[in-house]
């Protein structure tokens, strides 16, 4: 499984433990700044830490303001220049300047926010985690941000309205556990996928083609039934069976999957199509479905195959295609 940021999970069972626990989050930055916007970090009433909002220039001064802010129970916010020294230090080419949200849990985020917080993550449902500066006012939204979280991208809507995106791990759901699936799953891993075989057929699926890897000999409308089909998941269709793959696509067009790819010519496509119309799919419904799959890299076997997928998913998650 590819390893998932528990920030939100370490606050609530320190504060449930009674060390105390205050959630740090960069919410802007200018220039050259280590972290992106939306990265977090928790420090306890001791100054234990999980997580990062800097890569280590900053976070010695932030866990002294957290520390100060859990003992007057109120958030705060700060602002840092790194220097070009610093960024250097941490692997960048010149400085910049971040801004840290420091929020105490229990008297500023409530604990039955963090609950609903961690059990949404938990679910993989995504949500927002969203706070008027101004006001104070905090809550959790899990409709209408459907952009922000299938890019995992956190920020200000508002001048004073900033919203922390929680979007769950992204995902690769392969149907058919074929050569080009071997190739494509060691690539998604270290693209940042937590990639899952589907395959019925045993002689495909079996654990020596894929060492280490979550198979599921399900037919692909029931194994997709089961894991759920979400913003955050890519599904590649691989087996050029019919009874394997359009199941699984009539599934996946009905749900908010960021992308579904299949494997066939122009020729194959076609014949899909019809085959879907005739089962009611619309044609804005079939349009979603990227076929031949793979950008046209002029790719010639399984591992060049798989590097075109990659490319194609990359760019639908990024926004780059239509």
């Amino acid at each position: 499984m590819i390893s998932v940021n528990k920030v939100p999970e370490t606050a609530l069972e320190w504060h449930q433990a009674g060390k105390g626990a205050a959630l740090a989050t960069v919410i802007e930055t200018w220039g050259s700044a280590p972290r992106r916007v939306g990265s977090q970090l928790v420090v306890s009433g001791n100054g234990d830490i999980e997580g990062s909002v800097s890569g280590g220039c900053v976070e010695g001064a932030v866990i002294i303001d957290a520390m100060e802010a859990l003992e007057q129970g109120e958030y705060r916010i700060l602002e840092f220049g790194v220097s070009d020294d610093d960024a250097f230090q941490v692997g960048l080419a010149c400085g910049g300047k971040i801004r840290i949200l420091v929020e105490p849990v229990g008297t500023v985020i409530s604990e039955q926010l963090l609950v609903e917080l961690v059990m949404a993550r938990s679910q993989r449902d995504g949500v927002v985690y969203w706070v008027d500066l101004q006001s104070g006012e905090r809550r959790l939204v899990f409709d209408g941000y459907d952009e922000r979280l299938r890019s995992n991208r956190s920020g200000f809507e508002t001048k004073d309205q900033f919203v922390v995106v929680h979007a769950p791990p992204l995902r690769l759901i392969i149907i058919g556990a074929v050569h080009i699936a071997q190739a494509l799953v060691p690539m998604a891993r270290i693209a940042g996928y937590d990639p899952i075989i589907v395959d019925p057929r045993e002689v495909f699926s079996s654990t020596h083609r894929f060492v280490d890897e979550t198979i599921l000999q399900d037919w692909p409308d029931e194994a997709l039934q089961k894991l759920g089909l979400d913003i955050r998941t890519a599904l590649v269709l691989l087996t050029h069976d019919a009874k394997l793959d359009d199941p699984a696509i009539r599934l996946a067009v009905q749900s908010k999957v960021f992308y579904i790819g299949a494997l066939g010519s122009k020729r194959t496509h076609m014949k899909r199509v019809e085959r879907l119309s005739a089962a009611g799919l619309t044609a804005s419904e079939i349009d979603r479905i990227r076929a031949p799959i793979g950008l046209d890299i002029g790719a010639a076997g399984p591992a060049e195959i798989a590097v075109s997928i990659l490319g194609e998913m990359t760019a639908t998650l990024r926004g780059r295609l239509d």
